[in-house]
């Protein structure tokens, strides 16, 4: 236990790192100065109290389920991530590495804790995620813009580029001729302005 001892006296005093310790009652047995400083609305002296008061209620049973890989795996770290009240009704998340506190005759007597704030982190991700969930859906409507011009709007416009052609032939009429090459002039228009919006779609899409 000596290393535990010199990683609370190296750390007590931390700005940035959490350390706790519970016994068996499930108590705290040990908090750091940052630790107390940060949950001091919750309880002036931590130490002697439940562990779990700090902490989201549905979060305890990552506390038990993380405890327990520890005691079956002394000498072991196993992570969790836990919530923690921040005194304003929100919570404030937590990374932590658990490790077993065993005495001289390796009898379970605790709970080691090493932890630090990733809020910030959390938010980052979360704000990440959002912003690939537009990037998703904005793609899909791409995609979905991308098959409606090459495919169902020039399906038709086909049609009318060969019926134009069609009718072009089979008269002699200058107006209607004229009419026939604006039809088929437009048409090619078109056609162009759609294989543009595909093409600037696809580039986008690379």
């Amino acid at each position: 236990m000596n290393y535990l001892e010199d990683t609370k006296k190296l750390l007590d005093k931390s700005n940035y790192f959490y350390i706790i310790t519970a016994g068996m009652d499930g108590n705290y047995s040990y908090v750091n100065k940052h630790y107390a400083n940060q949950f001091a609305y919750i309880h002036r002296e931590l130490q002697g109290q439940p562990y779990h008061i700090t902490m989201h209620e549905d979060d305890r049973d990552i506390c038990r389920e993380v405890s327990e890989k520890c005691f079956a795996n002394p000498g072991l770290l196993f992570p969790a991530t836990i919530r923690k009240h921040d005194g304003k009704g929100g919570y404030i998340y937590t990374q932590w590495e658990y490790c077993a506190i065993l005495d001289e005759e390796n009898n379970p007597v605790g709970i080691f804790c090493l932890g630090y704030n990733i809020t910030e982190f959390i938010g980052d991700k979360i704000r990440l995620n959002g912003a690939m969930d537009q990037i998703q859906e904005k793609s899909n409507l791409l995609n979905k813009v991308a098959f409606q011009q090459s495919h169902l709007i020039r399906a038709p416009l086909t049609n009318i580029l060969a019926l134009a052609a069609i009718l072009e032939k089979q008269t002699n009429n200058k107006k209607l001729l004229s009419i026939c090459n604006m039809i088929l002039e437009s048409a090619l228009n078109l056609d162009q302005v759609i294989r543009d919006i595909v093409g600037d779609i696809n580039h986008q899409k690379q």
